[in-house]
């Protein structure tokens, strides 16, 4: 008992001598809670290599760092780290042990509205419900954290890695998420960024609900169900995004409008490499879309979007759109690269001199009726295909590009990809 609570003692002079080594407990995890209220606003309470028991509350500004393998369990109740404080910090941590309670919100780390301004980095997130939860703290940062997620025999009964509510200007930086339901879940928030993510066996790498006026950029999408999901969202800025081996839907857009997306890569597996809903006045431009189940599913009454400078290379069916409108995919002579498209540029300018149209009527009757794909190689459909190709007339309407590329663009990978192991 009696070196025990010298340890201690140790530990809460660490933060007002700033050369003094801190020591921690070899057998029973010490309670870090004591050592937190003793550390003064604004100091540094540093916690060498050791267990510390959770949980605990930061009321004040502070500091809370650690040494390699310092690391705080919680007992499975509630949330391993609770701050209530503007301007503190939490980094270079091992953090176990939150309750699994989703209507409580249990989080290894979770930030009260009052909690502006706090940074979280570089910390270890392991077996918690959710990872980090901004709720409501502005201006907070998330940055370089690895957050290892819960795997429950249910998905409704997992938690997501990063959490934003209603936490205008947050930012959540260059974490390594895997596992658990969605990576980053974004809320009722704006003026957010969104930035240098790798998200890896999820349900949704990035979930968009009801937030605004925010960046999406250079994040890392891999093996998850959907990787991009932007919904209701207004003024977004989606760009140099990689999804890679996602399997329904690369990037979907519901309900979201008036926003850019730009130098994004889909490639290797999604159902869909780009889903447009119900979306309106946006321009996706300098995309890549390559095998694809479907290169771009456009439906649902989706009105003035500025589709070019794309690139659909070997998706099975480049383009989905059921409607009875031709829709232009061009943009001042500039239209999007085809790989099945049989062009030819007499004139050397790098647009096609021919007009591409990515489905015809055939297409439409195989989407309303798939039992019809048995007859698509037949000489009737081929003959149909072939008169619809001569007389415009009997057009009933879809995608037009009266400018198509002959060569794609090139896209760089976002730098998050480098961190893949």
């Amino acid at each position: 008992m009696g070196a025990t609570l010298m340890q201690a003692n140790m530990l809460a002079l660490a933060f007002c001598m700033p050369s003094m080594q801190a020591f921690a407990a070899e057998g029973p995890a010490i309670d870090l809670q004591e050592l937190v209220n003793r550390t003064p606003t604004g100091g540094v309470l540093h916690l060498a290599s050791g267990q510390y028991a959770g949980p605990i509350k930061i009321d004040r500004p502070l500091i809370l760092e650690g040494d390699a393998g310092a690391n705080i369990t919680a007992s499975g109740v509630g949330s391993v780290i609770t701050v209530s404080a503007p301007d503190a910090t939490v980094r270079n941590l091992t953090i176990r042990g939150s309750g699994f309670d989703l209507e409580q919100m249990d989080s290894g780390i979770f930030l009260e509205q009052a909690a502006s301004r706090a940074r979280v980095e570089a910390n270890i997130l392991e077996n918690n419900l959710f990872g980090i939860y901004v709720h409501g703290a502005e201006d907070a940062i998330v940055k370089s954290n690895l957050i290892v997620g819960n795997r429950p025999e249910r998905l409704s009964e997992a938690g997501n890695g990063v959490t934003v509510w209603n936490a205008p200007g947050a930012q959540v930086l260059d974490n390594d998420i895997r596992f658990g339901r969605d990576g980053l879940f974004v809320i009722s928030s704006r003026n957010n960024i969104f930035r240098g993510n790798t998200m890896r066996d999820l349900r949704y790498a990035v979930h968009y609900m009801y937030a605004s006026d925010s960046i999406v950029s250079g994040n890392v999408s891999i093996g998850n169900h959907i990787g991009f999901a932007i919904m209701f969202s207004p003024r977004l800025e989606v760009v140099g995004n990689l999804s890679r081996h996602d399997t329904n839907y690369g990037l979907m857009f519901n309900f979201a409008n008036y926003s850019t997306v730009r130098d994004n890569i889909v490639l290797d597996g999604p159902q869909k490499c780009l889903f447009i809903y119900d979306a309106n006045f946006n321009t996706f431009y300098r995309n890549w879309f390559e095998k694809c189940d479907i290169g771009v599913h456009f439906t649902a009454g989706s009105e003035q979007n500025a589709i070019f400078d794309n690139v659909f290379i070997q998706n099975r069916t480049q383009v989905k759109y059921v409607g009875t409108r031709f829709v232009e995919w061009s943009k001042s002579r500039r239209g999007n690269y085809w790989s099945d498209n049989p062009a030819f540029d007499l004139d050397g300018d790098g647009i096609a001199d021919v007009v591409y149209r990515p489905n015809d009527i055939i297409d439409r009757v195989i989407w309303k009726a798939p039992l019809a794909k048995m007859l698509a190689n037949s000489p009737a459909v081929q003959l149909l295909r072939w008169a619809q190709s001569q007389f415009p007339v009997l057009q009933t309407g879809g995608v037009v590009d009266s400018a198509p590329l002959m060569r794609p663009i090139h896209i760089d990978p976002p730098s998050a990809l480098g961190r893949l192991k």
